[in-house]
């Protein structure tokens, strides 16, 4: 068997449900609060309306709200890694840094942002379920 047939054999074979699938380590990684946000946001802005779009380091800091500098970074760099993300430095005074979505977080992209508008809509739901299920009886 050919390195290119076992790794069509091992792709078909990819189940998450499984511990030692690198799938599962994926889909940690892709479903982490940050990630998720980030891939939302870039380019889209806070109410997820938009279009994707490059995003400088700043904008999506602001969009953001509580991730700290060295999170966002180290996020943006797992995403980079992952081929999610695309950095583009642009020599000027200072740097200017911007920040796309591949093809692949594209691919992505309408899911966690789905995701977001999802929790949004059915937070109130889920907090009277809390409620409920805490209340003493």
């Amino acid at each position: 068997m050919t390195a290119q047939q076992r790794r069509a054999q091992a792709k078909a074979e990819y189940n998450a449900f499984l511990a030692a699938c690198p799938s599962q380590q994926l889909l940690g990684r892709v479903s982490d609060k940050w990630v998720t946000l980030i891939l939302a946001a870039l380019g889209s802005g806070p109410d997820c309306n938009g279009d994707p779009r490059p995003m400088r380091y700043s904008e999506l800091a602001r969009v953001l709200a509580g991730v700290s500098p060295k999170m966002l970074t180290q996020t943006l760099r797992s995403l980079e890694r992952d081929g999610l993300v695309s950095r583009t430095a642009t020599p000027t005074v200072p740097v200017t840094v911007t920040y796309e979505l591949t093809d692949l977080g594209l691919s992505l992209h309408q899911t966690v942002r789905q995701l977001k508008l999802w929790a949004e809509a059915h937070m109130d739901d889920v907090l009277a379920h809390h409620a409920h299920h805490d209340s003493p009886t």
